[in-house]
């Protein structure tokens, strides 16, 4: 059951598996039911249309830009980096996860175009930067304060729960079974592990950084 907040100025028409509608319809709320609230936030198509975004209640009926701008007042220090260099779909589970623990950017670092699918149109409230080579990434990272900490299961990598990952840190994720390129990691300036014990050589790399930036949230934001 999908669960709405009390709004000001009318009612927001839930609905749920009780619903006659909820079969045809995806979760979320119906039309603004009442008077229309005068909020500059609110997008008068999704009051007048229903909203079925993947969002939380409170953005409900806001605008994409007034949804970015408060999201804004609270991002965290983190920043991602992903490796675009043959259209992999994780990246796109990558930046959703980052959306989720409100990053303060996410890094593309190679191909301009990447596959966005995976992302289901979180990076629409994201700050997502584009850098054609690792050289321009590590110059944006020196330059605004960030260290590049590789995530990857390679010789010479530390476990993570053993290191401690800085504040201002940028974690830098490969694709998918080919990993970080030899161009990228050499510019990392630390590099960590997720522990496994099982049989498998490598975990998927969305469910890695999904890991990883819970790990740091854990420990500079919990």
């Amino acid at each position: 059951m999908e669960f709405g907040a009390e709004a000001e100025n009318g009612k927001k028409r839930i609905l749920d598996q009780n619903d006659p509608d909820y079969r045809t319809q995806s979760p979320g709320v119906g039309p603004w039911e009442g008077e229309l609230p005068r909020d500059a936030r609110y997008d008068r198509q999704l009051l007048r249309e229903g909203d079925r975004r993947n969002v939380v209640d409170k953005y409900r009926y806001w605008t994409v830009e007034a949804i970015k701008a408060d999201l804004d007042l609270s991002r965290s220090a983190l920043h991602i980096a992903i490796e675009n260099l043959e259209h992999d779909l994780n990246i796109g589970s990558i930046v959703r996860t980052g959306n989720a623990f409100n990053v303060g950017g996410a890094h593309i670092v190679g191909r301009h175009k990447w596959n966005r699918r995976g992302a289901m149109v979180t990076d629409r409230y994201m700050h997502v930067y584009h850098h054609p080579g690792p050289e321009d990434f590590v110059r944006w990272a020196h330059e605004n304060g960030y260290t590049p900490v590789a995530v990857d299961n390679m010789d010479g990598s530390v476990q993570m729960e053993h290191t401690q990952l800085p504040e201002k840190c940028v974690l830098v994720f490969g694709q998918e079974s080919k990993g970080i390129s030899p161009g990228l990691l050499a510019r990392c300036e630390k590099a960590v592990y997720i522990p496994q014990f099982g049989s498998t050589r490598s975990m998927n790399v969305a469910a890695a950084a999904a890991i990883a930036i819970h790990w740091w949230a854990y420990r500079h934001q919990m």
